[in-house]
């Protein structure tokens, strides 16, 4: 075999470290972001949070890495870190300083192949102009409980809600009760769901409770390890009736039906009360399928009395404990905020879920002042810094990539924003990333987890995005504006004559919309409305 050299000139896509961190931003969710800035800030001394703010500087991204002056140097070191305002630019992507257009690197992304590569930058250690206070727009929180209550956020409104639990053993405390009787109490309180049910019997959660006590069962004479797991469960039966007699009505149920009559109990004693009762005695399928035929001849009941009683059914609460569920985890914050402006509208971003970030000026200005120290160090540490640098302009990128998609968004679908849904337009990724000169997979992973706040409500920025369908003049309807006209059909229909799929297929092609009759069905059931004949009023 014979041995040679020879050359060959290929290209290959390279990601460097500050491109890779840029991309991972970009899909990030608020509630993300605001780990990764925490974990950031844990991990490089050279990041801080900016509590004050301070007069303004205007730099830009280009100037991230650009070496001071030896005059700048000496003012920057008599006068206190200027904060940056948010850059307008957005096409500035992490690669492009050294490989030009950085939404073409992020196009072939699937074959790109991740180098090892270092944050060392040009070498430098002086403090970059943008090196101070990002975000600047963005107010100091409030981490304690202000005055100014024009200020809360939704998640301070919303924080420390009583649990299911707390209001129960509230309750509890106000009962005269002996140890034991508490304790059995205590135990069924903490062994509910969050709807309010008991999932495991009496028998199971005396097992539990032996388990955890540490009580053996089998020691000694099995009769009396029966008898005492016995009069366990009879303890456990009263503490149960004194749970079901607790507000809200119908908790401690072990299933739907008993959580009903439970209910049902509490009020008046009426023939629609008793109907009721004997009703979720029955199968809850027929209740379900709304048999009313059956119902009366298994209840002995007339017809106008069965329906009187379903709909007193209907009335009751099947999930007691849903209004004590912590609805601090249901908040969302919009990344986004459109609000009118005359006869247009203003697309600004909140500045609650903008960190104001910047280089700590003292540790620069000691690495500055110890270039003569050890060169492992110090090269260490310059990676750091420039580390934080790299971080504080991907964190000003995201934000400005979520600002223009959110403004062009804004944009073409005007009319949603002036008239609501029903005027909403067909809306593609490729239409926004042509009009940006971003990528489609760039335009995806800004409008995922991220949300604008609107006229008409919070919605995430892929609920903006919908197919078409055809109509009869050759144009094209979004899928979002008929899912909101079938709601408006439904919402004017007569309850004693509820409208079928077909029927509902029929009024679309009157609005010059050709819808069939599947799709009419797959667009309610994602709306959850009920088919037409559990839509029928009783």
């Amino acid at each position: 075999m014979k041995q040679g050299l020879s050359l060959r000139v290929s290209q290959h896509l390279a990601l460097t470290p500050q491109l890779q961190q840029s991309i991972r931003l970009l899909q990030l969710s608020t509630l993300e972001m605001a780990q990764e800035v925490e974990q950031m800030l844990d991990d490089n001394p050279f990041l801080e949070r900016a509590e004050e703010i301070a007069e303004r500087e205007t730099f830009g991204l280009e100037q991230t890495d650009v070496p001071v002056s030896a005059g700048e140097q000496i003012a920057e070191a008599a006068l206190p870190e200027a904060p940056v305002p948010l850059s307008p630019s957005l096409e500035s992507s992490s690669a492009s300083t050294d490989s030009g257009d950085g939404d073409g690197l992020e196009s072939k992304l699937d074959g790109a192949t991740p180098v090892e590569e270092s944050w060392e930058g040009d070498g430098t250690v002086e403090m970059a102009p943008d090196d101070s206070e990002w975000g600047g727009d963005a107010p100091a929180r409030n981490s304690g409980s202000g005055d100014n209550d024009e200020t809360a956020s939704a998640a301070d409104l919303a924080r420390a809600p009583v649990s299911l639990q707390d209001h129960l053993h509230d309750q509890a405390r106000c009962l005269r009760l002996s140890d034991e009787d508490r304790a059995a109490l205590y135990f069924l309180i903490e062994s509910l769901n969050d709807d309010g049910y008991l999932e495991e019997s009496l028998a199971e959660l005396a097992d539990a409770w032996l388990h955890l006590s540490g009580t053996p069962q089998l020691a000694g004479d099995p009769n009396d390890a029966l008898e005492a797991r016995e009069a366990l469960e009879q303890r456990l039966a009263v503490a149960l009736q004194l749970l079901q007699h607790m507000e809200p009505s119908g908790v401690g149920a072990r299933d739907l039906g008993e959580c009903l009559r439970l209910q049902i109990l509490e009020l008046r004693n009426t023939a629609e009360a008793r109907a009721a009762l004997a009703i979720c005695n029955q199968p809850l399928e027929l209740m379900a399928k709304r048999d009313v035929k059956r119902l009366c001849n298994l209840c002995g009941i007339d017809d106008e009395t069965a329906r009187a009683a379903l709909g007193l059914i209907a009335r009751l609460e099947p999930k007691p404990g849903r209004r004590f569920v912590d609805v601090e985890r249901n908040v969302v914050v919009p990344d986004v905020i459109v609000t009118r402006a005359g006869r247009g509208f203003k697309v600004i971003l909140n500045p609650d879920v903008m960190p104001r970030l910047r280089v700590h000026d003292v540790y620069a200005n000691a690495m500055r002042q110890n270039r003569g120290g050890g060169e492992a160090g110090h090269a260490a540490m310059q990676q750091r810094l420039q580390e934080a640098r790299w971080f504080i302009k991907n964190i000003q990128q995201r934000f400005d990539t979520i600002l223009r998609v959110s403004s062009a968004i804004v944009e073409r679908q005007r009319n949603f924003f002036m008239h609501g849904e029903l005027a909403m337009r067909p809306l593609v990724l490729r239409e926004i990333a042509d009009e940006l000169g971003l990528h489609e997979s760039t335009i995806s992973r800004v409008t995922t987890a991220k949300y604008m706040a609107t006229p008409f409500g919070t919605y995430e920025l892929k609920y903006f995005f919908g197919s078409s369908l055809g109509t009869e003049t050759g144009g094209n309807a979004s899928s979002t504006a008929v899912r909101a006209l079938l709601k408006q059909f439904i919402a004017a229909e007569e309850p004693a004559k509820p409208l079928s799929d077909n029927q509902l297929s029929d009024l679309l092609r009157e609005q010059g919309i050709e819808c069939a009759r599947r799709t009419v069905a797959k667009y309610r059931e994602a709306l959850r409305i009920a088919p037409a004949n559990l839509r029928k009023a009783l």
